[in-house]
């Protein structure tokens, strides 16, 4: 598994990616700030500590909460760094009711991407330590308005992304399947529609929807929902049989038993629990004289 530079990650953030920045400002401060009337312009440092261990994760993100607001950061580690606590993550300089405007919006959100990152690391390590070649990927289960950044994380933590959304690959899962009528023809109807440029990946339940799914022109085969012991089986055959065929685990899964699915004929491994229910990495920001 190939290490990510993530000091160039925010090269791949999209056109115009500030404005979200700004609508999470707006909901947080919708009207009057009555805090900021209390404490004024004053300017003050403020010190972000980071309070239990993990991964720094979505430093874009908080840089841009920040200069929003009128105020500048200067971080102490780079974005990816492992940390221990209580860590001096970074301080924010500017007006005290600037620094307390984006102060909330800013911790939520390095809390939840560092959260997602720290666990992509330890799944990563894992991969590594037991020899596994292939990726470990999230899911498209992120929080609605919220992808951009989750999905960051989890390449801030090595993992890979999956797909982004409907447009990014086909995605053809039971209820496509049983609208469609059958395998063949929903991979036949889906590959009208986008051509040769997207993959076409189908969700199998056993060896038998699996088999028809690389025989009927799948890029890329998940196998859902398997016991480890027969997901081996199935995709050591599979991969004999149509080596050009991608496998993907999935269901289930998680960082107490991702080891027993590490098997050579799977080339992705991807879990919901990397957005869904991960734990957050506990951060403060204190002004400091």
């Amino acid at each position: 598994m190939e290490s990510k530079d993530t000091k160039q990650l925010h090269h791949l953030l999209p056109f115009g990616w500030e404005r979200k920045v700004g609508e999470w400002l707006q909901e947080d401060i919708p009207s009057y700030d009555y805090g900021g009337f209390v404490v004024g312009t004053t300017p003050e440092r403020a010190v972000l500590y980071g309070k239990s261990p993990g991964v720094l994760a979505g430093v874009p993100f908080v840089t841009e909460i920040f200069k929003q607001v009128g105020c500048t950061i200067k971080w102490n580690i780079e974005e990816g760094a492992e940390f221990t606590p209580i860590a001096e993550i970074a301080e924010v300089h500017g007006p005290a009711r600037n620094i307390l405007q984006g102060e909330r919006v800013a911790l939520n959100l390095i809390a939840r991407a560092s959260g997602i990152a720290t666990y992509a690391r330890r799944l990563v390590t894992l991969a590594k330590e037991n020899g596994f070649k292939g990726r470990i990927a999230g899911t498209r289960k992120t929080t609605p308005g919220f992808r951009i950044v989750e999905k960051y994380a989890m390449l801030v933590g090595g993992a890979d992304t999956h797909r982004h959304d409907l447009s990014s690959m086909v995605m053809l899962k039971d209820n496509h399947i049983t609208s469609a009528g059958s395998i063949p023809n929903a991979i036949a109807k889906a590959r009208e529609a986008c051509g040769f440029s997207l993959k076409i990946e189908v969700e199998a339940r056993n060896k038998e929807e699996a088999e028809l799914a690389a025989s009927s022109g799948a890029d890329v085969v998940m196998l859902d929902n398997f016991e480890p012991d027969h997901m081996r089986e199935v995709s050591a055959q599979l991969k004999k049989a149509h080596p050009h065929v991608l496998l993907e685990a999935s269901g289930g899964i998680t960082q107490e038993t991702i080891v027993k699915y590490f098997a050579d004929g799977v080339d992705v491994i991807s879990l919901g629990g990397m957005t869904q229910g991960v734990p957050h990495v506990d951060y403060s920001l204190k002004i400091r004289h």
